[in-house]
């Protein structure tokens, strides 16, 4: 139920981002879904990719400063109010998020979120329970 996030340390100047998807393609690396956040020094770089143990390898012999993290990746009914759904569920049982990101699955009426939460294990106890689905690994690097 877990699903590994390539996470990339960018500096805050032009083409670096650029370097990094070429890597990607010249390896056939296919992105589905990626977050950025940013600094005025750098940036953090977050991957789902259809290959993450190979996307860690390509990256960090072109020497980017990269790591792999366990994330969850949720499906939230795409209407008003789906998100905050999952969102109270996880209050309710203390689960704290550290972020999340999101994106529109296609031909669906469902959204996927991926959270980075502090108790994973926990989290997807809680949301099995609740009926709530989690994608797996290779449904989640197949989209």
């Amino acid at each position: 139920m877990k699903v590994k996030q390539i996470s990339i340390f960018l500096e805050n100047k032009s083409g670096r981002l650029a370097q990094v998807t070429k890597v990607m393609g010249e390896n056939d690396i296919n992105i589905r879904a990626l977050s950025i956040a940013d600094t005025t020094d750098f940036g953090i770089l977050r991957l789902i990719v259809n290959d993450p143990d190979r996307a860690y390898r390509v990256l960090k012999e072109a020497g980017f400063t990269a790591s792999a993290t366990e994330v969850i990746a949720v499906e939230v009914t795409d209407e008003p109010g789906g998100l905050a759904e999952v969102l109270k569920l996880l209050e309710r049982f203390n689960i704290n998020i550290e972020y999340l990101y999101a994106f529109v699955k296609k031909a669906s009426n469902a959204a996927l979120v991926v959270f980075r939460v502090e108790q994973l294990d926990k989290a997807v106890k809680v949301l099995l329970e609740n009926n709530i689905r989690i994608l797996g690994e290779n449904e989640v690097y197949s989209l």
